[in-house]
């Protein structure tokens, strides 16, 4: 028996990730100064104008303006926007719960690893991961190509969930329409070398399947954070949690907790080699500091949390022992926290990940 399933990317330049990367560089520049500010910063872009707003409780005073702007120019956009700033303070309603090392908020986290690839996710989301960065590249290097785009595979796969070959491989990218044959030519090469480091055969491409994408960013499309949870998380190849990444300090939960969750889902996997993947969720309420359920399923059955995993999973917790207060936010929005480029638990599974030093490690 095989099936086909479906998984998809957005480029750093996609107005939605682009978001991302701008209240994560706000989030960076707060806790640069002031390790233990409380964030929860959102952006909204479009026609012209970026909007800031949410919460901050800092000592920091931050430029909004200029890391705005300098997010657009490291991407690759004009900085030519009017730039609104509506941040506020944290409720103190929340902080008192938060103040005695409870959970920032109520929610369910989702952790997730498997043995499709070195980096311990699915092959079809490292293959885009891969094209992601290596379009940034690309655009860097040659102005034809401009910031805007995604990606999308659907794969034929087994009933053990290998992927087998891949039917359609779609990818929407922006530029100048100048040389079409050629610029779609570059990218097919590079999504073809991908695709055979793994022996994976693609049926057929389809490059802009619009016929023209010359209008892209803002100007082409409104932006959000936190729009692509499915694309920050595991491409929907595992459940996704209730909120989104970007803009979060680690007292929220619903970053901190997911990566901890992910955390657990590899050291998981390594310790059980008949285990081809692990699924792990983490539970909370606001206020409480122990999490509310632990639950760690994999493909040969349920694993009991051991004894002081519960205690290991309280919010202050995961914070020292990830060195969350320490590490460059940004990075983990340009392509998807988890995998090629994002977060790795790298001071505990050093000897689980040989491969990463070849990538960016956020929190070296």
């Amino acid at each position: 028996m095989s099936y086909f399933y479906t998984n998809e990317i957005v480029f750093r330049g996609h107005p939605d990730k682009l978001c991302d990367q701008i209240s994560d560089a706000l989030l960076d520049a707060y806790m640069k100064q002031d390790c233990n500010s409380r964030c929860g910063i959102e952006t909204m872009g479009g026609k012209g104008k970026i909007f800031i707003t949410g919460e901050v409780t800092s000592e920091a005073e931050v430029d909004v303006e200029y890391v705005v702007k300098s997010v657009l120019k490291e991407v690759g956009y004009s900085t030519d926007y009017k730039i609104i700033n509506n941040i506020g303070q944290q409720s103190p309603d929340i902080a008192q719960g938060v103040d005695i090392g409870g959970a920032g908020d109520q929610g369910m986290m989702f952790g997730y690893a498997c043995r499709d690839t070195e980096n311990g996710i699915p092959l079809a989301m490292y293959i885009l991961q891969c094209l992601a960065m290596s379009y940034d590249t690309l655009r860097k290097d040659d102005s034809r190509f401009l910031p805007d785009g995604k990606a999308q595979i659907t794969g034929c796969y087994n009933d053990k969930g290998k992927l087998i070959y891949i039917k359609d491989f779609v990818v929407s990218y922006q530029n100048t329409e100048i040389d079409r044959e050629d610029t779609d030519r570059i990218i097919k090469e590079r999504c073809l070398k991908m695709c055979h480091e793994y022996d994976i055969a693609v049926e057929q491409f389809h490059f802009n399947p619009t016929g023209k994408f010359l209008i892209g960013g803002f100007e082409g499309d409104s932006g959000l954070t936190g729009r692509k949870i499915c694309v920050d998380n595991y491409h929907s190849f595992a459940p996704v949690g209730g909120g989104a990444f970007s803009g979060k300090d680690p007292t929220k939960v619903d970053r901190s907790a997911s990566y901890k969750a992910r955390q657990i889902a590899l050291k998981c996997l390594n310790e059980h080699p008949k285990v081809n993947n692990v699924l792990v969720q983490l539970s909370y309420t606001i206020g409480l500091s122990k999490p509310m359920s632990i639950y760690i399923k994999t493909d040969k059955g349920i694993i009991e949390p051991w004894n002081d995993l519960y205690q290991e999973c309280e919010p202050n917790n995961i914070i020292e022992d990830l060195n969350l207060r320490n590490i460059d936010y940004r990075y983990t929005a340009q392509f998807g926290h988890f995998g090629v480029h994002g977060w790795y638990p790298k001071q505990i599974y050093k000897k689980y990940l040989p491969w990463e030093e070849e990538v960016i490690v956020i929190n070296d």
